[in-house]
């Protein structure tokens, strides 16, 4: 065969510089946190207007040799974009790496000490630009959002039928009281639905020595308070009852609570909150979102993804 193949990306073409261009969906084994996940990779870097395309070959061998099957860390990622970038010469100053997948994590039930995996999904965005290196950390967790609304609503009809039913008996015992609940608390019951909340925030690279991916969803789980759950028992299903009407929360509330626990935390530039609580009552769905940022402006490629 000629040892010469023909170059067709040296070859003349139109000149206009391109923001992204390189490949989406590369299947890679690596650990995340210790456990063995399989990602999906995309990978792209921006193209100098005399440059007709990349070196996507490149690209695509320097994943295989520095991400599979190793344990991912940020020190790793920086390496991989420093490396990667290096392998397209001067047509590329920038190149970003997203990586997704699902995260397993195992649970306690309430009360029983029944376990099960919770899954999470991941997604982690790492850009190198001139001006540095900034991670992106995302996630999304599930939980149980009962309507404050429709709990007074119930409220309010259990009331009225109790009324009715006992105005002409002003004194009833405890036991009185206690029976007729337990044939009629559920007269009129608040709707709960099953919510997403999806967390995002952007570090700078070189200054993070561990994800912050377990943390956070530990502290967003915390304040939601209505996680769902995986194997339960009987009393585990009733302690989450006891937490649903504890943690009423119209969305506006959560995006509210999980606002909140950035305050204290270190090591980020920008983050995003967006909530969905998937309605029971209605055919749509409720939203709501919130920007943070510790810059003038948040950066303007997190908004975009």
């Amino acid at each position: 065969m000629n040892a010469q193949l023909p170059d067709v990306a040296s070859q003349t073409h139109q000149s206009l510089h391109l923001d992204q261009v390189g490949m989406a969906g590369i299947p890679i084994r690596l650990q995340f946190l210790g456990q063995e996940v399989t990602a999906r990779i995309t990978v792209t870097v921006d193209l100098d207007a005399q440059q007709r395309g990349i070196h996507m070959s490149r690209l695509y061998l320097g994943l295989e040799q520095l991400l599979e099957h190793k344990e991912l860390t940020p020190a790793l990622l920086g390496k991989t974009l420093q490396k990667l970038l290096a392998t397209q010469g001067i047509s590329s100053e920038q190149l970003r790496l997203e990586l997704s997948f699902e995260w397993l994590r195992k649970a306690s039930a309430l009360l029983s000490g029944h376990q099960g995996w919770q899954a999470y999904p991941i997604r982690l965005v790492a850009r190198v630009t001139p001006q540095g290196y900034e991670l992106l950390e995302e996630t999304s967790l599930l939980y149980s959002s009962t309507c404050p609304c429709s709990s007074a609503l119930s409220r309010e009809a259990l009331a009225e039928v109790f009324a009715e039913e006992f105005s002409s008996q002003p004194l009833l015992s405890a036991q009185e009281v206690t029976a007729w609940l337990k044939n009629n608390a559920s007269l009129a019951t608040p709707h709960s639905q099953r919510s997403q909340a999806t967390l995002g925030w952007v570090s700078s690279l070189e200054n993070l020595d561990t994800f912050s991916i377990a943390e956070r969803l530990q502290a967003a789980e915390k304040v939601l308070g209505t996680a769902v759950q995986t194997a339960v028992k009987r009393p585990d299903e009733q302690a989450f009852a006891l937490r649903n009407g504890a943690n009423q929360m119209f969305c506006e509330d959560a995006a509210r609570r999980l606002a909140g626990i950035f305050e204290t935390c270190d090591q980020w530039l920008d983050a995003k909150i967006h909530v969905e609580h998937f309605e029971s009552l209605h055919a749509h769905d409720a939203v709501a979102s919130k920007w943070l940022t510790r810059r003038n402006t948040p950066a303007p490629w997190l908004k975009a993804i």
